[in-house]
């Protein structure tokens, strides 16, 4: 096919294999569709500013010729007159896709898009309702359903006038009329895109706050923003965060439908949107408007899933815009064109291209019309019949065939995303001895703050925190959860100390760090050590004497060697994240709480888990799940925790087992499981593993050993690529929180890993109050005590450890009210009668016992990227709940 000789030309600057590969990202051959699925990056074409008005003109001309007609696109030009910068090009964007969409293909519905804009465009056009009314919740909702009644459909209908009858009939028709007409079909659209848009992509956001409610979060936004916009219309802040809200929903517009099979709406979608976004030189007309719209594609995409458009920015991006894009080093378009063709991520570094004024100067490439397949008839044509052969299918098959042809869903829950979904391109970098050393530079100052309050004549006592030695590299870190611990220990030392400043029945508590060696290796050796101090406290002062323990953070035999030590000399200690049942035996079970379900209860639960959710992809089908029939557990029998959880889950397992034993030191226990096959080598054990995939491709790797261990092998296996062609699922225990937040496997994205935790994320909808109380406190204390981004934001160890040390703290204040000496046989002594409040982990209640908390919170996390998702949260996270009450897999 040719194209005119006057039609406008590409430049000519080595463009020709760009071209190519721009037709082809944008409409592919119909066979190969599947390549729409993708979200490619950010294209910026950089042109001179001296002539920037023609060189832009000439570029977008060329390109949307050869879409006109074919492909939904909008051109987003910069506009003219003081009103150019006030403009949101997210609103024009959806605006011209929705016109634009050739007749009777897909995406061709966008109700995201169409009431964020809706929502928007009444703030913006009434900030000072808020400034007179506090709440507009009820204002926005009847904006937005009467906008969509404008729009036709379903609604249209609510906009008709009542029968006009006098009386009380017509009263009562009046009556009727409101209610079932008007009110209520309004009210139940509202209902219904509310819970799409906040499930969809807007409860995940920080924005919402918790809430699960579109028009109350809508809002809050406004009743922030309101005072900005009575003051400026055009004020930079308000608009940035409006042009985000439309464009993120409309990239979730435009994810849907999927792309392929056999639906009618699947199989239309047959190109790929483009947006063109003219920008230009800093300082004139639009250059705000045009870089805010930059700014708004790249953080939400950094949220939104596949597919998504293809955007091309042509002009003269400033200084600061490249800074805020990542500073994209510049290429040539042979280089573009590898970016296009190499199916990037949307949220990679964007393509930054200089057009030389020398190509704009000859004359250049032309760009052929791109042709993608189009149809005749709308999709509810063959949906209509789809559906009706289906109907008459399923009804001959109830009629005839047994129940056995009927499956049960294969939806995967969690969904179908690897620990590579979203994740950053490198592993969060760490700085382990500054992180360490700031937590313990604020339990240092508190404890300052103890001994002022001692001078004062105040009761202060002491407690011990033993921790493993500090890590020393960047890896040790992602490893170990010393830091994260360390950091709730001294949030709730502060916030105790602070308190106890006005309220004198408060104990303030001085902590005493100390190491108990690489692995808590020396646990018992100190917990001697300690036992031998507290033997005779004649000459200690008495804000010295020790009143109880915090710790271990691991089960291991010198951990569980160091408790029987403390319950011989009859110290308190409560625990944080050892979970093996086996730490509390001997004399332990005398002084010792854990604060985390037993080992026995977690494996349970996750071979419950496994067994019945849809967690493993089936053969053949990466968007399909089944539950697993078979566990490959990959224990380390010398690892009293690896041990203890590997032996139960094999026992509460329904389905068939087979047994690694790893240790990278070669260290084995005397009892390993039944057959299990001992490996040393990680590249060994990922040979073994995958021919056992091989052999059991539905299976589930059932991992209870260390957290180094396994980014050992998954390492191994990402090398080697024998069995990594398809997504492998990997559950876990609650060791692999220590690394998989911090986005060690971002390239992995083959490995779906569920794993558990203790507290829900911060921005799931079931968290209280009090857990979002404490994800606020803990962002504000890094942020205050540290540089860098911190990987442990969504961690349970800091949580743990925050509620483990107020329920020590709070046994201490009961002790002194009942006994002003304060000593730890009256501690024990209120620790057996019991102990309840709401923590950070969720409803914490001590019923005497020495066990952990009566039906502790568990969940079973999804890790995408470096944000985990809750796919399970069994216990009693509120007061009143109970596991009988969720069924399986919690209950049993």
């Amino acid at each position: 096919m040719t194209t005119p000789l006057d039609d406008p030309s590409f430049p000519n600057d080595q463009s020709i294999e760009f071209i190519r590969e721009f037709r082809v990202a944008v409409a592919p051959a119909y066979e190969n569709r599947a390549r729409l699925g993708t979200s490619p990056p950010l294209f910026l074409l950089r042109v001179p500013r001296a002539s920037y008005r023609s060189a832009a003109d000439r570029v977008v001309a060329a390109l949307t010729g050869a879409l006109r007609q074919r492909v939904p696109f909008a051109h987003l030009p910069a506009g003219t007159g003081e009103e150019a910068d006030a403009r949101l090009l997210s609103v024009s964007a959806g605006t011209q896709l929705y016109r634009t969409t050739p007749q009777h293909m897909t995406p061709d519905r966008f109700p995201h898009f169409h009431v964020m804009c809706d929502l928007v465009d009444y703030i913006r056009s009434h900030p000072e309702e808020w400034a007179t009314h506090a709440d507009q919740e009820a204002e926005l909702r009847a904006h937005a359903g009467e906008q969509r009644a404008q729009r036709g459909g379903p609604l249209a209908f609510t906009r008709m006038e009542g029968p006009a009858l006098d009386g009380l009939a017509g009263f009562l028709a009046g009556l009727s009329w409101l209610s079932f007409v008007q009110l209520l079909p309004k009210w139940w659209w509202a209902h219904r895109i509310s819970r799409k848009v906040m499930r969809g992509w807007l409860g995940a956001q920080p924005v919402a706050q918790g809430s699960n409610n579109l028009f109350r979060v809508m809002d809050r936004v406004a009743a922030e923003r309101s005072v900005q916009l009575m003051d400026d219309p055009a004020h930079e802040e308000a608009l940035q965060e409006f042009d985000w809200l439309v464009l993120r929903a409309l990239l979730e517009d435009l994810r849907r439908p999927a792309i392929g099979r056999i639906l009618p709406g699947r199989r239309r979608r047959t190109s790929r949107p483009v947006l063109f976004v003219e920008l230009p030189p800093e300082g004139e007309a639009g250059a705000r408007a045009a870089e805010r719209f930059l700014r708004s594609l790249r953080r939400a995409q950094a949220t939104a899933g596949p597919p998504g458009p293809l955007v091309v920015a042509v002009g003269v991006p400033s200084a600061t815009l490249l800074r805020e894009l990542g500073d994209p080093a510049g290429s040539g378009f042979p280089e573009a064109g590898k970016r296009l063709a190499d199916h990037a991520a949307a949220d990679a570094s964007p393509v930054l291209t200089d057009v030389s004024e020398a190509a704009l100067a000859e004359h250049g490439v032309r760009v052929l019309p791109v042709e993608p397949r189009t149809f005749r008839f709308g999709r509810q044509v063959p949906a209509t019949i789809v559906g009706g052969v289906a109907a008459l299918a399923l009804l001959a098959a109830g009629l005839l065939l047994p129940p056995v042809f009927f499956p049960p869903p294969r939806d995967c829950l969690g969904g179908t995303g690897s620990v590579a979904e979203s994740a950053p391109a490198e592993p969060v970098p760490v700085q382990a001895t500054a992180w360490y050393e700031a937590a313990v530079k604020t339990i240092a100052d508190q404890n300052a703050r103890v001994d002022r309050y001692a001078e004062q004549g105040r009761t202060v006592r002491t407690v011990v925190a033993f921790v493993s030695d500090p890590p020393k590299t960047d890896d040790e870190t992602r490893f170990d959860g010393t830091i994260p611990e360390l950091r709730g220990i001294a949030m709730w030392q502060r916030k105790l100390n602070r308190e106890a400043a006005a309220d004198d029945s408060l104990i303030p508590l001085r902590v005493d760090v100390r190491e108990a060696g690489v692995a808590f290796r020396d646990a018992e050796s100190e917990a001697r050590k300690l036992a031998a101090e507290v033997a005779d406290e004649r000459n200690v002062p008495a804000s010295d004497r020790v009143v109880g323990v915090l710790g271990f953070a691991q089960s291991r035999g010198e951990t569980q060697a160091a408790l029987r030590v403390l319950g011989e000399a009859g110290i308190p200690s409560i625990g944080t994240t050892a979970t093996a049942d086996e730490m509390l035996t001997g004399p332990a079970v005398r002084t010792y709480w854990p604060s985390t379900p037993f080992n026995s209860r977690e494996a349970r639960i996750e071979a419950d888990f496994a067994y019945t959710e849809n967690i493993v992809a089936e053969s053949g089908h990466e968007d399909r799940c089944v539950p697993a029939r078979h566990a490959i557990v990959i224990e380390s029998s010398a690892d009293l925790y690896s041990h203890s959880l590997a032996r139960r889950f094999v026992d509460e397992f329904e389905g068939t087992h087979q047994v690694f034993d790893f240790n990278q030191e070669g260290e084995f226990g005397a009892a390993a499981l039944s057959g299990a096959v001992s490996r040393s080598d990680a590249a060994l054990l990922a040979r073994s593993l995958c021919d056992a995939l091989e052999d059991e491709p539905d299976s589930v790797v059932y991992w209870s050993a260390r957290a180094k261990d396994f980014t050992a092998l998954i390492n191994s296996m990402d090398t080697a690529g024998t069995c990594t062609a398809r997504d492998v699922t990997v559950l876990g225990g609650n060791e692999l929180t220590n690394v998989a937040q911090t986005g060690a496997f971002a390239n992995k994205d083959w490995l779906r890993l569920y794993y558990s935790a203790h507290r829900l994320p911060a921005d799931d909808p079931e968290a209280s109050d009090r857990t979002r109380q404490f994800v606020d406190e803990y962002d504000a204390y890094v942020e205050a005590t540290t540089e860098g981004t911190d990987p442990w934001r969504q961690d349970g160890h800091s949580a743990v450890s925050y509620d483990a040390f107020h329920v020590l703290s709070h046994a201490v204040r009961q002790a002194g009210l009942a006994d002003p000496a304060v000593d730890r046989t009256s501690v024990l002594l209120v620790l057996g009668a019991g102990i309840a409040f709401d923590g950070a982990t969720g409803y914490v209640s001590y019923d005497g016992a020495n066990a952990p908390p009566h039906d502790k919170t568990l969940v079973l996390l999804r890790q995408s990227g470096n944000r985990p998702e809750a796919v399970l949260a069994c216990g009693a996270y509120r007061q009143h709940r109970s596991s009988e009450e969720q069924g399986p897999p919690c209950a049993g």
